[in-house]
């Protein structure tokens, strides 16, 4: 298994330390570069700025997304590791050579990383030898080699002798790919994603205008989990949530009489009945569940 670790702003690990959030944005001011280095469910750690050569923390990478300044802030909120919209915005500013007259909302990168933990400081982990000082943003170590096996052990006894030990039971034993516990952050990106970028039901790209929806809320216990979701336009999710427009389990939409017997319209709704989906994600385990779509349908949907 891979491991990257990360060059981290001291500040950005300082703050999320004292929150301990669910999930963090590692986020990437600078021009478009596509992250390699792990895949879904491989390990992500934090290495400060020199002189602190120690990694102090981790997480489970998540994935890669690219969204304007606003929008980041918006789903991630104060796990940006900044208090404050205009914190985040003068520390984005900070790293690139633009200015917000003339770039009022910038693409920047986001690593979503589930489930992070923080050591304290007495158990930070020295970086291996074969670290550089000349390294500017991390490096990836493998656990089949002695610094990387190394390291990805120390980072469990960390976690065994720590208070947060019972929180990540899935990084005890072989090195393996990690199922990441999903927070709001990472749902809402994953749906985007899988949707690429695209109402479900009405094709609709204007990303500020799209939610992701839960089939079953979150409040009923429905998870953060792709398969629980559904990119839509926001006045149709408002519809989705209050029960007037469903999805059946072979993912046809289906849309209720009682929109026009409660507020005497909604032509442009009635023209999704009967419909497919427009769009689905392309791998089969972040399709709708058919288990919570029958949920909607029996629970909220307030039926024809």
């Amino acid at each position: 298994m891979r491991m990257f670790v990360a060059v981290t702003d001291n500040d950005w690990f300082k703050f999320l330390k004292n929150i301990k959030p669910d999930e963090v944005n590692f986020w990437q001011p600078g021009r478009r570069r596509n992250f390699r280095a792990l895949k879904e469910g491989e390990l992500f750690l934090f290495k400060l700025h020199s002189p602190y050569n120690y990694v102090v923390g981790g997480g489970i990478f998540v994935r890669q997304a690219f969204f304007p300044l606003s929008l980041t802030w918006d789903i991630f909120g104060i796990k940006n590791g900044r208090a404050s919209r205009e914190e985040f915005m003068e520390a984005i500013y900070s790293y690139r050579r633009t200015d917000m007259l003339s770039e009022p909302d910038p693409i920047i990168g986001s690593l979503v990383l589930a489930e992070p933990f923080f050591f304290q400081k007495q158990d930070w982990i020295p970086v291996p030898r074969s670290w550089s000082p000349h390294i500017v943003q991390g490096k990836t170590y493998n656990t089949g080699s002695p610094d990387g096996k190394m390291l990805y052990e120390a980072v469990q006894h960390r976690l065994v002798e720590s208070a947060i030990a019972a929180e990540h039971q899935a990084l005890y034993g072989k090195p393996q790919l990690i199922k990441p516990r999903l927070g709001q952050g990472g749902f809402r990106i994953t749906v985007t994603q899988a949707y690429d970028n695209r109402c479900a039901m009405t094709g609709e790209r204007t990303l500020p205008v799209l939610n992701a929806a839960h089939i079953k809320p979150y409040s009923k216990n429905g998870p953060h989990a792709t398969s629980n979701g559904l990119l839509l336009r926001q006045d149709v999710h408002t519809l989705f949530d209050r029960g007037y427009i469903t999805v059946t389990t072979d993912s046809v939409v289906e849309v209720s009489k009682r929109i026009k017997e409660d507020y005497g319209n909604g032509r442009d709704y009635y023209k999704l009945h009967g419909h497919p989906l427009l769009k689905l994600p392309e791998r089969a385990d972040e399709r709708p569940s058919a288990q919570f779509l029958q949920w909607h349908n029996e629970n909220v949907y307030v039926g024809q």
